[in-house]
């Protein structure tokens, strides 16, 4: 190690030696850090878990395809019928459980009094799940 002398000479000249005391005392902190916190990462936890009994999954509810084309015909899942057949339809369909949802499509040239009608013979049934499909506008 570079000590003070009174050599006015070597006072001049840069020091050309590193210091290695702080590197060491940075390497045995992270060295010490290291011991420490590697044993509290490979320590599991022991739990006792709960058991419960595993019951069957509902299943997800039927869908009806209900569509009214721009003539104002019905569809019920892709067979056509007229709105008492229809009615009838939902009828059955309000008596199974899980109530089923019904998805309905509805061209864009029919008259709003058909939709409002398949709702309230919808509703009268008891099907409480209605969905209205549409197509996205194309950018």
């Amino acid at each position: 190690m570079a000590f003070a002398s009174f050599d006015t000479k070597r006072q001049a000249m840069p020091v050309s030696e590193i210091n290695m005391v702080p590197l060491i005392d940075v390497m045995l902190v992270l060295l010490v850090i290291f011991i420490v916190t590697a044993p509290l990462l490979t320590h599991a936890v022991k739990l006792e878990l709960p058991r419960a009994s595993a019951e069957v999954n509902p299943l997800p509810p039927e869908r009806i395809e209900f569509a009214i084309d721009a003539q104002g015909q019905r569809f019920y899942n892709g067979e056509p019928l007229s709105r008492e057949q229809a009615a009838e339809r939902f009828v059955q369909a309000g008596k199974l459980q899980p109530l089923p949802e019904l998805h309905l499509r509805a061209d864009q040239a029919v008259a709003y009094r058909e939709v409002a009608q398949t709702l309230a013979d919808a509703s009268r049934a008891g099907l409480t799940k209605i969905g209205f499909v549409s197509e996205p506008d194309k950018p």
